[in-house]
């Protein structure tokens, strides 16, 4: 699917360059350097986000190919070229679902061991605060018991940063119910960690 990269598309590396929408359009007429490079300018931020939704390593390269491949497949559904970052952000966001839904349906059924613990020492950064640090623990501890549904959300949200109209957006859900969602998910860390009502993560 990449080839070597030309000089147009070695020059996005540095944030120079054709705009996404240009890449777009150059992709659409069967350019592999315009694929190229959309693939550079957005598998670091989407590698970042793999992780943070999934947990481990493990996942995160599959994930990302995965999201691109749907992604370089279908760019003719693409209405607004100059919305690929949050377009792409939205394929990985339901190929994680996806696989969320299947990991955790196969355990149920015994058809896979048990899963690798999160690695939390890799998710804190060491410049965050101590705070910050607790708040990030407590979450990923809670992940393996939360369905994807009320996972999702609640990492876009209070990991990744997202406001709550564009997880809306990425997810597909309306923004009631993300913030219902959101909601539970709290109730959970709550209920784990005897956080009050005030004590938001």
């Amino acid at each position: 699917m990449l080839v070597k990269a030309s000089p147009a598309a070695a020059a996005t590396r540095s944030g120079a360059g054709p705009s996404d929408a240009a890449l777009v359009v150059a992709a659409r007429a069967g350019e592999d350097w315009a694929r190229e490079a959309l693939f550079r300018r957005h598998a670091p931020r989407l590698n970042g986000l793999a992780f943070r939704v999934m947990g481990r390593d493990a996942d995160v390269d599959d994930l990302v190919q995965d999201t691109f491949i749907a992604a370089l497949s279908t760019l003719d559904r693409l209405q607004k070229p100059d919305a690929f970052s949050a377009w792409i952000g939205g394929i990985l966001v339901r190929q994680a679902y996806k696989r969320l839904r299947r990991r955790r349906l196969m355990a149920r059924l015994g058809l896979v061991r048990k899963e690798d613990p999160i690695d939390l020492d890799a998710i804190v950064a060491p410049s965050s605060t101590p705070e910050r640090g607790t708040e990030l623990r407590a979450i990923y501890a809670a992940l393996h018991e939360m369905d994807a549904d009320l996972r999702i959300p609640l990492v876009l949200h209070r990991v990744d940063g997202m406001g709550l109209d564009e997880v809306a957006i990425v997810t597909g859900m309306s923004l009631a119910t993300v913030k219902r969602r959101i909601a539970r998910a709290d109730e959970i860390l709550r209920a784990r960690f005897g956080m009050g009502k005030e004590e938001r993560v």
